[in-house]
């Protein structure tokens, strides 16, 4: 008999779920999602309630399990949906494909990395939060702080003795004090930044909708870095990583820096001149070059250096 909480969700071409859960299982304590032999382990709000996902490959689909929470036609649904914009599902990438093939020193990511999507942030609040907490630290630092934060804020969903956390609201964390961030690690400065975000939010000053209804990239650019503590570094990745606007390139990002020296693009880090021209080859498709390059600075087991 069928399980009734599993969904089969039909993959695209040029798709590849391995690629994509190894981008996020590289060593991170990332405590948004937890995956265990190859199986993504998701909670995802569904309005009221959450549900427990566990998400795993299944020939020519994705199967979705909805292992806790409400497993109703609505829920489905809006599991599906998150599912297929976390992987970005529902874009055609073979362009892509075509432009970095016309690179020679970036042609081998078309076959090396074939498959992998921009994986999202599909929360525009956390997305921002996410950069705030970054700023000007490293990763395993960044991600220790942001576990922190969530495991003391966020709600979650218990199975098998192991609690699988959702991002906290804005209304939870406009309310927190300054001094309990700072005892998590965060500075003042960031502690100020993500509270007034989260207040923002709360208020309804921004919203992802509110976004994108803007009528184009700059108006969404100049929106995000109204806020107190959002620059043209965290504008761009939120962008690129929560509105999937093609066009969104973190300037000045030192792994991107750092991935355009090893690939010979540049020899020194204020030749903008280089950088321009080469993001402009590729017009239309610069966050998912941006993506690929990140992906090229960590090398996984058995691929050449």
């Amino acid at each position: 008999m069928q399980d009734e909480n599993k969904i089969l969700i039909p993959t695209p071409a040029l798709f590849s779920f391995e690629e994509c859960v190894w981008f996020l299982d590289r060593n991170y304590d990332d405590c948004l999602h937890v995956i265990k032999e190859q199986t993504v382990y998701k909670s995802i709000h569904t309005g009221n309630d959450i549900v427990l996902v566990g998400i795993e490959q299944n020939g020519s689909f994705l199967e979705a399990d909805i292992i806790a929470g409400p497993a109703g036609e609505a829920e489905k649904n809006l599991v599906v949906a998150y599912i297929r914009e976390w992987f970005d599902m529902d874009r055609d990438i073979e362009p892509f494909y075509h432009l970095l093939q016309t690179d020679g020193r970036l042609s081998y990511m078309a076959e090396r990395y074939k498959g992998l999507r921009l994986m999202g942030i599909a929360n525009l609040f956390e997305a921002i939060c996410w950069s705030i907490i970054g700023q000007q630290i490293n990763l395993a630092f960044a991600y220790k702080v942001k576990r922190s934060l969530i495991e003391r804020f966020g709600e979650g969903v218990t199975f098998e003795n192991e609690t699988f956390y959702t991002f906290p609201e804005p209304s939870v964390l406009a309310d927190v004090q300054m001094e309990e961030l700072k005892s998590m690690q965060f500075s003042r400065q960031k502690a100020e930044y993500l509270i007034n975000t989260a207040k923002a939010f709360r208020d309804g000053l921004i919203s992802r909708e509110m976004l994108a209804a803007l009528p184009d990239f700059e108006a969404r650019t100049k929106a995000l870095t109204a806020l107190k503590g959002i620059g043209a570094w965290t504008a761009n990745y939120v962008l690129m990583k929560s509105m999937r606007e093609p066009g969104g390139i973190p300037h000045g990002d030192i792994g991107l820096l750092n991935a355009l020296e090893s690939h010979n693009i540049i020899h020194d880090r204020k030749e903008q001149e280089r950088i321009n021209a080469l993001f402009s080859a590729f017009e239309g498709w610069e966050s998912y070059l941006v993506f690929y390059l990140w992906r090229s600075l960590t090398v996984r087991q058995g691929e050449p250096a």
